[in-house]
């Protein structure tokens, strides 16, 4: 083959390869594009809906907000006007089978009080729609086993907005307690608290929401001390503390308790944590310069999760605030993607300095997190 021929038959062969190359990332390019988002129809326009899942929504590549389902009729006028939503996908508590004719919705997302749950996940699964549904599942183990049975009938997928088991920062709490980096756990601290708010909302009526501040935050505290040990406990003691006995009259107001897992070889080696609907701490008032409460805003504001994990050689730690999920202004922003680096990073661990600081290691620097993105099913 001559020098010419040659030349002709590379050039022809790179043509080919390249044009190759190009289809083939145009045809993905295209199959991404072309692939349906997940629908939800959102259950309940509360303050979670509204100020959370929503704007979430909009951030998705997966998801999209297709549909609501309320009874107030200046809600709907408003969400529609403000999310493009047909009058097709805009549903009533009543009129939620309709959801069967309407290939727009494949999920239902229920964001109401605790003790709607049961009832709602049976409306959305015989509709023949999946059901991703808040913590906690319900008000009673019965009707937790209720939504399970109604949803493996119906073949639909059921799910619970509880994302800690899949949040890199928690993964990352978890490997490090794991691999005992600091040595043994010793002692878990966790709490979570924010200010309540309003005395007729629906979260202080036992009816409606089966508990109090154990139920609706304290829940975070307790799981931490399970994923982070991996065990479950064998002892827990607990008291309730309360500061005003006619609004907190059905529910509790703040919860302390200790547990003590099999790992917990001698004395003082427990588990604590706490929740509260008050802030964990008092706000400084600059007027004063003391330290005093001050009233109690939006109840989706200010919340605070805060997780240590104290071993025998330091200290490993995570804070969270701004249940509302925007960080206050002095917050570093979050990560835009999750690595093992990023989660670390946010996640910062202090060695003890020396044998005599190894009970009580130096607390992990505070940090900020924003609400995550509404998960999906998939």
């Amino acid at each position: 083959m001559s020098t010419e021929s040659r030349r002709r038959f590379v050039q022809g062969t790179a043509a080919i390869a390249a044009a190759s190359l190009v289809g083939t990332r145009v045809t993905r390019a295209l199959a991404q594009g072309s692939r349906k988002k997940i629908g939800f129809a959102l259950c309940g326009l509360g303050g979670l809906s509204k100020n959370q899942i929503a704007p979430a929504f909009q951030r998705t590549k997966h998801c999209r907000l297709a549909g609501i389902v309320t009874d107030t009729a200046a809600k709907a006028q408003k969400w529609k006007a403000q999310y493009g939503i047909p009058d097709r996908s805009i549903y009533t508590y009543d009129t939620m089978a309709k959801m069967a004719d309407n290939p727009d919705i494949d999920v239902v997302y229920i964001v109401t009080p605790n003790a709607l749950h049961a009832e709602q996940t049976a409306l959305a699964a015989r509709a023949g729609k999946h059901v991703f549904c808040e913590k906690p599942m319900e008000v009673s183990v019965a009707k937790a086993q209720q939504m399970i049975d109604v949803c493996e009938a119906a073949k639909r997928k059921l799910g619970v907005a509880y994302r800690c088991q899949y949040d890199p920062n928690h993964l990352e709490c978890i490997r490090i307690a794991r691999a005992k980096e600091f040595g043994d756990v010793r002692i878990i601290e966790a709490s979570f608290g924010f200010p309540i708010g309003d005395a007729g909302q629906w979260r202080l009526k036992r009816a409606l929401s089966g508990g109090g501040a154990l139920m609706d935050v304290g829940i975070y505290a307790l799981q931490a001390t399970r994923y982070l040990t991996g065990e479950e406990p064998i002892a827990v003691s607990a008291m309730e503390a309360k500061t005003d006995a006619a609004k907190f009259a059905e529910v509790d107001e703040s919860i302390l308790w200790q547990a003590r897992f099999p790992s917990a070889a001698g004395p003082g080696l427990v588990r604590s944590g706490n929740g509260r609907f008050r802030p964990l701490h008092p706000r400084r008032s600059a007027e004063q310069g003391r330290r005093r409460r001050m009233p109690a805003r939006r109840q989706d504001h200010d919340g605070h999760l805060r997780i240590r994990a104290h071993g025998s050689h330091g200290t490993s730690g995570l804070n969270r605030t701004g249940a509302s999920g925007k960080p206050p202004a002095s917050s570093a922003p979050a990560p835009t993607a999750p690595s093992p680096h990023a989660a670390a990073a946010w996640l910062p661990c202090r060695p003890a300095r020396s044998s005599r600081h190894r009970e009580r290691a130096s607390p992990c620097t505070h940090e900020s997190n924003p609400h995550p993105p509404a998960s999906a099913l998939s």
